[in-house]
Parts: C-alpha cells; structure tokens; sequence
C-alpha cells in the first residue's frame, strides 16, 4: 500500500518550507553520489511513531506565467486536495487572519479532506494566546508551532497521523507483477497501456494531462498476471495544471510505492528532457525494479545506428540507473512491445532475488583477494561477513570491522561484483556497512 501522504498548505511567508524541513529532518540529504539524482525539495519522506509517511511542501510548486498570489495558492490548494490523505494548513501567529487565509479554509472545508490547523511562528509562550483568533477558521484546535526553533512539531505529527489511512495490505497477492507507468505528461503512458492491453480502456488525447483518474487494471499474459497502474491522472485541466510539471512527481510517487516495476516512459520523438531525470530519480530512490522504455519509436527518423547512438544518451543522462535496461516501443504500431513483457518478468525476478550466505561471502572473499580494501591513517578496512538482509530492492548488510574505512568507491566496487556473479539487471541495490561487534 502507498504510504499516506501529508500536504502543507498556506500564503506565501507562513513558514510552510521550514516545517517541511523540519519534518523530513535531513532524510533528503542522504542520496546518492552520483549526478541526475533528483533533489527536489517539494517531496519528502518522514516517519513519525514507526508510521512513514509523505510529505508535499505545496510552497515547491510554482505556477508558469502567474502573478496573481491568490490565484496561485489556490491551484496549490486544489492540488494537495486532490493527492492528500491529511492537510496541515498553515497560517501565521504574528499576523493573525487574513483574507487569503479565509479563501484558503473555503476550498480545504468543501474538500471534506481531514485538515489540522498549525498556527505557527508561537516562538514564546506569551505567543501561545495568538493562537485563539484562527479558532474562527472552522477547524477544530489549533497547534501552536514554531518553525524556527522546532516547537510544537510533535503535536503536530500526532494531529496528522491521527488521520492516516489504514494498511489493508497488497489488494493482488505475490503473484502478481504490479507495474506503474511514470513519466512527465504526453510521453504516452495512456497510449501504451492501451496497447499493453489491446483495447481502449483508457481515454486518450493529445493533450497533456487529460486523463482523469490513475487507473489499476489488472490482466493476464502468457499465464503472469499484472496490474498496470496508470499514472497519468490530472483531473484538473487547464494551462495552469499542465505547465505545473512538479505535479506529475506527486501522482509518480504514489504509483511508484504500490508497484513492483517501474516503467519510466520517455518520448522518443522528444528526446530526453530534465524532467525525466527527476521523476526516474524518485523510482530509484524509492529502490524499486525499473526499465526505461522509449515510446513514439515508430516516428523517429533512423538508421543502422540510431537506437545505439539513443541508448548511449539514456546511459549518459542517466547515469544513476546504469542498471535499468532500456526498451524501444511504439504504443501506436505496436513496434517491438512484445519484447517488453520478457523485461519486465526479469526484473521482477531479479527484484526479488536471493542469494544464499556462504555464496554471497564466497564471492566477496574473492572480491577482496582481487581487490585489497583501502586504508585510512594506517588502518584497513576488513570485511569480515556479509549476508543479504531484504529483497525488493536486495539489500546486503556487510560486517567490518570500522564502517567509516569503507569507501564509497569500494563499496561501489562490491555492488559491481555483485551485479556481475548473479545478474541483479534492472534493480537496484543496497549495501549497508556495520561494525561487526554491533548486534
């Protein structure tokens, strides 16, 4: 199940970015080293009694060609409304209730969405009485927060929380290969599961961000079942929703936790653009099974070289997913889509993959005979047990006997081997280092 999702709504200036900072603490940071990882600050990751969660900063979004404040933060609203499970609404202490303010409670209260009221700047206690005036908003008790000095966020986190949505668990069973679409609008998601499913299940237009809802729809291929989840929802239409790319991100996120594989569409007839690269980066990061499929194939003017010269450029723009293999298809034509589902099966299987221990330590032994780990003021790094810990994504916990002497590019150097002796293509990896006295 996707995990519940938190939006922080409110006018510019009432501090909504500090909080989400202060939320997601410094989980953002911790990413990977390596350039076209996306950084983007409007989406986080949190976690608040056992319970992750995500959180969108509404203050990330920005509106292309729009001056007017109010109509700005009222697509951003609309917006959180519509990916949300709970809203924290946002408004200032210092500076009482404003008008935005009201015009914002209107659309959070017909939305019927659960809405906490923060109050913050209370940086004191002879603050705290400020916080009776936004009674009048219409949502309950306020929490009184202070962004600057961390105050109140607990209180907050629980209001939250309260309203998370509860794990019913994986609606389909094991067996099924859950698959989402994802890219940024008009790379022809639609199209492709159309095509996928040989029938016009899903409207389709030219226009970007006309479909209205994400949509599951499970079915059968050569004995496999799949789920294809559809990410290309915009239930609202318009120049304002479309020139918001950061949107799509929000609606990726929630089909990319829900899925097993990840097919990261890219216009082949556009090329790539940075946008790709950022919702690729969520996948990634989220430690999912990906392939990268470039469709609208059947318009792309080519030669003998063209498809390789293309892959040479996905590999170079995307040098944080070297482990997705790549796919040209045409959702129109039909073109080359019957060898999509062959990929798609490996790197389920690969996903889930486990390798057994005195294998997994056979090789790393064999890694480090080639390969001596680095040293550091005299010492070395010794490798002394390695064992996976989890599948989807597989992940490897090494034993030694300092962590702060494994070197990224040794560890590096590890996956690599790792990569090579049981062929995780298509999924990512993760190697976590730890002392081996510790329990």
């Amino acid at each position: 199940m996707a995990k519940p999702i938190i939006a922080i709504v409110g006018r510019p200036n009432v501090g909504k970015s500090t909080i989400f900072n202060r939320i997601i603490g410094d989980r953002l940071a911790i990413v990977e080293d390596k350039p076209g990882v996306t950084r983007d600050r409007l989406y986080g990751k949190g976690v608040w009694l056992e319970q992750e969660f995500n959180i969108i900063d509404t203050g990330g979004i920005e509106i292309d060609g729009e001056d007017e404040i109010l109509r700005s933060v009222r697509v951003q609203a609309e917006l959180a409304i519509e990916e949300a499970d709970v809203i924290i609404f946002m408004v200032d202490a210092k500076a009482g209730v404003t008008a935005t303010d009201e015009e914002i409670s209107e659309i959070l209260y017909k939305s019927g969405k659960p809405v906490v009221l923060a109050v913050n700047k209370v940086d004191n206690i002879q603050r705290q009485d400020d916080i009776y005036e936004f009674y009048t908003l219409g949502f309950g008790d306020p929490v009184g927060i202070s962004g600057a000095h961390g105050l109140g966020i607990g209180d907050l986190l629980d209001e939250a929380s309260k309203h998370f949505p509860e794990d019913t668990g994986d609606e389909y069973g094991e067996d099924v290969i859950k698959v989402a679409l994802i890219g940024r609008p008009n790379v022809g998601k639609s199209s492709l599961v159309n095509a996928m499913l040989g029938s016009e299940r899903v409207i389709v237009s030219d226009v970007a961000g006309t479909t209205r809802d994400a949509i599951d729809t499970p079915f059968e291929k050569d004995g496999q079942k799949y789920v294809l989840i559809d990410t290309a929802g915009m239930r609202k239409r318009g120049k304002v929703y479309e020139s918001t790319e950061k949107y799509s991100v929000m609606r990726a996120m929630k089909a990319i936790e829900r899925a097993d594989v990840v097919l990261v569409i890219i216009n082949g007839e556009e090329g790539i653009i940075e946008q790709d690269k950022h919702i690729a980066g969520y996948a990634h990061e989220a430690g999912k099974a990906s392939i990268i499929v470039v469709n609208k194939w059947d318009v792309v003017e080519k030669d003998d070289k063209t498809m390789q010269q293309f892959t040479t450029k996905i590999r170079d723009h995307f040098l944080f997913m070297s482990y997705a293999p790549v796919v040209f298809v045409s959702a129109k034509t039909g073109q080359r889509l019957q060898k999509l589902y062959p990929v798609v099966n490996k790197v389920a299987e690969n996903h889930s993959m486990r390798v057994v221990t005195h294998v997994l330590n056979d090789l790393i032994n064999e890694a480090v005979a080639l390969n001596s780990p680095p040293t550091d003021k005299g010492r070395r790094l010794k490798l002394n047990y390695a064992t996976q810990v989890a599948v989807k994504p597989p992940t490897f916990m090494i034993f030694v006997n300092d962590p702060e002497l494994m070197h990224f590019s040794y560890e590096r150097y590890l996956e690599n081997k790792i990569r090579e002796a049981f062929d995780f293509e298509g999924t990512p990896l993760r190697l976590f280092t730890r002392r081996k006295s510790e329990d």
